[in-house]
């Protein structure tokens, strides 16, 4: 499925959350912390008053409750507004 969003809008595929375990105890998906980084899929055009400064490709860091999780085609994937990211990644 091709997803593109729309005004300043940016999906953003998640980094996956680092599975730490201490002694054999076996750490619950719900415990993991939330991951703070990702790579942009894709972008909208921007609106006339914000310029979209990242684009397909750009590692991105992100508000710890930024976004929306969606679900497509089995992957989790965030859509969230370009203000809603921190930094690009070089």
């Amino acid at each position: 499925m091709n997803i593109r969003p729309l005004a300043d809008r940016v999906l953003i595929k998640p980094t996956p959350a680092e599975e730490v375990t201490m002694a054999g105890i076996i750490i619950p998906d719900s415990a993991k912390e939330k991951p703070l980084k990702g790579e942009v899929l894709s972008a909208g055009n921007g609106t006339k008053d914000e310029e979209m400064v990242v684009k397909a490709g750009d590692t991105v860091l992100y508000g710890k409750y930024a976004g929306t999780e969606v679900e497509i085609d089995g992957e989790k994937l965030l859509i969230m507004r370009q203000s809603d990211i921190l930094a690009i990644i070089d």
